[in-house]
């Protein structure tokens, strides 16, 4: 084979390989599918935000700042409207006029009142008159005691002076039973005569006589001791039991006024009922549906006739979890909130790059559920964050918020074998906690 023939075949083959080469489509695939496969393992390892998403709305923290019901407070029907719906009004103003379903009801209740008060003034003025006459007889028997005490103290004086009179009587009689005896032994002998023994037998008899005096004295000072200590003792009894019975008169009186006090307290109420017909609003706010038509319906106590929706000094976000994740959320941590309406873009593993959105902390979790497994908390607005809620008149009550719990940062990769496996996220508790203990010191 000559030179120029080989160099053909060569050329030949290499045209051939040349034609069965890798397409540069395929080559340009191949390189794409590289790229992306090194793409998703360098995103398995990025950084990836945990969370747990709930949906909520717009609250108020304050239940008198919730929506609430205004109600009827007599039976009767409405008259005027002072509103409309949709009006905002002020506390104090003037909601709806109501009309008593019983013209003459006011009249009787004002004539049921004054009988009533009159009633009560009575039992007062008579109860005043009680207390005065209880001081009255407390006076008089105050110196009643006093008199008796005075007369139990003469007669205890002319007791001690009887007692001295007898001793002093038996003294006497002593000495003259001794004189006596003296004389009638000294008689015989001759050295008294008959007329000394006849005068000593006269005071003898004397000295008797005047002991008996004495001691009858003693014993009827005694007496009239005794006598003045009985009548003290009566005088005693006596004026307890009229303080007694003028105090039992007087809790009598007042029992009395306690009771009228009391048969005029549902009166007074009817009455200021009556005088309230004119419902005015409970606080600042704006009225949210009428119910009642004027003059067409009948009313009672207590039915609601309009819906009032308070102004909103402090917004609050509830949302509901799921009672799997509950146990991962506690006061303090952070959230993340879209609310309904306000253009907003999330990326849930990356919040920092979140557009429209607001940062929120987490307030309150309640206890327990709502019925059906789902758990509220309160989300209130994060001071640390730098973008403030929307102003109050976006953020009504009732307007719709999506919103995610912020626990760990992992990598993508994990998460991504965290839900394929279906498992709940896992909280660092240690970190959780120092973060915690440095809060709170």
């Amino acid at each position: 084979m000559t030179t120029a023939t080989q160099e053909q075949l060569f050329t030949r083959k290499l045209s051939i390989m040349q034609t069965l080469g890798t397409p540069k489509a395929v080559k340009a695939i191949a390189f794409m599918l590289g790229g992306l496969l090194l793409l998703i393992i360098v995103a398995l390892f990025s950084p990836w935000q945990q969370n747990i998403d709930g949906a909520g709305r717009v609250t108020a923290l304050t239940p008198i700042e919730r929506q609430q019901s205004i109600d009827t407070t007599v039976d009767g029907r409405v008259v005027n409207w002072h509103v409309i719906e949709g009006k905002h009004v002020i506390k104090g103003s003037p909601i709806v006029d109501i009309a008593d379903l019983d013209p003459t009801m006011p009249e009787r209740l004002r004539l049921e009142r004054n009988a009533g008060v009159d009633r009560i003034r009575a039992a007062t003025e008579r109860e005043v008159q009680l207390g005065g006459r209880l001081l009255e007889v407390e006076s008089q028997l105050v110196n009643d005691l006093s008199a008796s005490d005075n007369k139990i103290r003469q007669a205890q004086d002319r007791v001690e002076g009887a007692e001295r009179a007898v001793d002093s009587a038996q003294a006497k009689q002593i000495a003259a039973k001794k004189n006596i005896d003296r004389v009638r032994v000294l008689f015989p002998s001759g050295v008294v005569s008959k007329r000394q023994v006849e005068v000593a037998e006269a005071e003898y008899t004397a000295s008797e006589a005047d002991l008996s005096k004495s001691q009858a004295a003693l014993s009827e000072s005694r007496n009239a001791l005794r006598t003045s200590e009985a009548e003290r003792a009566r005088t005693n009894n006596v004026g307890r039991a009229l303080i007694n019975d003028a105090r039992a008169t007087r809790q009598s009186a007042r029992a009395e006024i306690a009771s009228a006090q009391a048969a005029l307290q549902p009166v007074e109420v009817k009455l200021n009922r009556q005088a309230t017909q004119t419902i005015t609003a409970p606080a600042d706010g704006t009225i949210f549906r009428l119910v009642a038509q004027p003059g067409s319906s009948v009313l009672k106590a207590g039915e609601e006739i309009a819906s009032f929706v308070p102004d909103n000094s402090m917004p609050i976000v509830e949302l509901w979890v799921a009672g799997r994740d509950m146990p991962l959320i506690s006061p303090g941590r952070k959230v993340r909130l879209q609310f309904e309406g306000w253009p907003a873009i999330q990326f849930t593993g990356w919040p920092s790059v979140a557009v429209g959105t607001f940062g929120g902390k987490v307030r309150l979790v309640d206890p327990t559920d709502n019925g059906s497994g789902k758990f509220r908390i309160l989300v209130e607005p994060d001071p640390d964050d730098a973008t403030p809620w929307p102003d109050l008149r976006y953020l009504r009550q009732g307007v719709r918020v999506h919103g995610w719990v912020l626990l760990n940062r992992v990598s993508l990769g994990f998460e991504l074998w965290r839900l394929f496996n279906g498992f709940a996220p896992v909280v660092d508790q240690e970190k959780f906690g120092k973060a915690t203990e440095k809060k709170k010191s």
